[in-house]
């Protein structure tokens, strides 16, 4: 018995490979499949189910023969793979595309795979213009989120995609994302601070902007000086002000870098890699950014689909997953991606009006918070197209790219991501900012308490607030020696009453 590997994923016993999966196979396609998919020779109950990676079909799933029935197969019932899909599309002959869509010129589905081909590849089929029938859309709407519509009156389709053919991102919408915009998180923001007088905004939205830095800095590893965080805090104050472009870019990088003597502000213009190296000094990557030759045209089409993203009323949160995470994967800096990717969420959440004006909601300190998950969403997308990534030790010592990794980075599946994101959002908003407000509203309580029983300065009682709190309710010994020798016992007592009282309600 022959045994069939799939990107070393053994094929189901009495199967054969369908849709994406026969597609890289028979073309021998350098690209990862995300889920192995096959039919069955016997009937499957329920139609299709799921065994190890494998989406198993019923054998009256079968297709037609021909390459490009597995394509019809693969938009009908897979989640729709672009890089695939290109990459198909290089491979296959034009003339078996011209044949198949002659045979039901006015068919959805013949029009779709008309429409995508022209799309990735930039070339025109020898056709002429669809007949005047009712247009389709590309994306279903139901199960995926999409963006704004535009008839393309030669193939009679919506183009409702997120991007251009040069940066297109898909985000399925699932039950998970789906609950999470039901919730209306911008709402609940709104009405936090509604409820709150501005003076105790504006000193929570400080507070916050302050985690939000500290931790951006602390998922890189790095414990900067305090007015180095701060000085990156007074920069995601500005986010959504400004266009997003390669000159917004290089601004913010200069920002964050400052007089770095060793990195070069802007785009890079060598190969980057994410990983360790070896004793000999030689790298170990566990990801390789895009290809610095390619990085002006990659980073044009992630602003304009930016763009494409704000006229279209995406959702707020789902924008930022797509803008943040895909330029993290492209890497286009030397040295301060992960903090721009951060900030670049801060960024889309403003300019969508999702942020209330002047808070910044803490995600980087959620998401350092949930570190093992933020890193295992990242390395799930990575590790996927690592074997896909061919290259060598450069004179540098650093990679040398030997293939051509474009498409790599131009066709994305930020549904993870997005999830990831929106978990995040949801907590900053729901925990993170009523709990600020609620602390310092009990923090003035107790302000206020304490000097009608004593009165005493500002910071001296803001010290003793302090105090007690990080010593379980009771001042401790040795401040009570030395700042507070003055107080008497009784004194001492009330004052910790006071406190523990005002913040009981946390």
């Amino acid at each position: 018995m022959t045994l069939t590997y799939l990107q070393n994923s053994l094929l189901p016993v009495n199967c054969c490979l369908v849709g994406w999966s026969a597609l890289v196979d028979e073309l021998s396609l350098a690209v990862p499949v995300r889920r192995m998919t096959c039919v069955s020779k016997d009937h499957v109950l329920g139609s299709h189910k799921e065994k190890d990676n494998w989406l198993i079909f019923d054998k009256r799933y079968t297709p037609e023969q021909g390459t490009i029935a597995h394509i019809a197969f693969a938009l009908k019932h897979e989640n729709i793979d672009l890089l695939i899909l290109k990459k198909a599309c290089e491979k296959i002959p034009a003339s078996d595309f011209e044949l198949f869509i002659k045979l039901t010129p006015t068919g959805a589905m013949a029009r779709k795979i008309w429409f995508f081909y022209e799309f990735l590849t930039g070339k025109r089929l020898n056709l002429p213009d669809a007949k005047v029938v009712t247009a389709v859309d590309v994306l279903n709407p139901k199960k995926y989120f999409t963006g704004k519509s535009v008839i393309s009156k030669r193939h009679r389709v919506r183009n409702n995609l997120l991007g251009s053919a040069n940066f297109c991102p898909m985000v399925r919408r699932t039950a998970k994302l789906e609950s999470f915009i039901t919730l209306g998180l911008e709402n609940k923001a709104l009405t936090s601070i509604g409820h709150t007088n501005k003076q105790l905004i504006s000193r929570a939205a400080s507070f916050m902007l302050l985690a939000d830095s500290r931790a951006s800095f602390a998922i890189e590893g790095e414990r900067p000086a305090r007015n180095r965080i701060e000085r990156w805090g007074k920069v995601l104050l500005q986010a959504g002000k400004n266009t997003l472009d390669q000159v917004e870019i290089s601004r913010l990088h200069n920002i964050l870098l400052g007089k770095s003597l060793f990195t070069d502000i802007g785009y890079r213009k060598d190969e980057v890699f994410l990983g360790e190296r070896d004793h000999n000094n030689e790298p170990l990557p566990e990801f390789i950014g895009a290809h610095h030759q390619n990085l002006t045209n990659l980073m044009s089409a992630l602003f304009s689909c930016h763009e494409n993203l704000l006229e279209s009323n995406v959702d707020a949160v789902i924008q930022a997953a797509i803008i943040s995470f895909a330029f993290v994967y492209i890497h286009p800096l030397e040295d301060g991606n992960g903090r721009l990717h951060r900030f670049l969420i801060h960024h889309v959440l403003a300019a969508a009006k999702f942020s209330p004006a002047g808070i910044i909601f803490p995600v980087s300190n959620v998401m350092l918070e949930r570190i093992d998950e933020y890193k295992s969403v990242l390395q799930k997308h990575s590790a996927a197209l690592m074997p896909f990534i061919q290259w060598q030790l450069s004179n540098n010592y650093n990679v040398e790219l030997l293939n051509d990794t474009l498409a790599l980075y131009q066709y994305i599946d930020c549904t993870l991501e997005a999830e990831f994101l929106y978990d995040c959002v949801k907590k900053t908003i729901e925990v993170d900012l009523p709990k600020e407000i609620n602390h310092l509203q009990a923090h003035d309580k107790a302000m206020v308490n304490i000097m009608t029983t004593i009165e005493m300065p500002d910071n001296v009682a803001r010290n003793l607030i302090m105090f007690v709190r990080q010593n379980n309710g009771k001042l401790p010994i040795k401040r009570r020696v030395k700042e507070y020798s003055k107080l008497s016992d009784s004194e001492v007592v009330t004052i910790e009453k006071i406190i523990t009282s005002a913040f009981t309600e946390l």
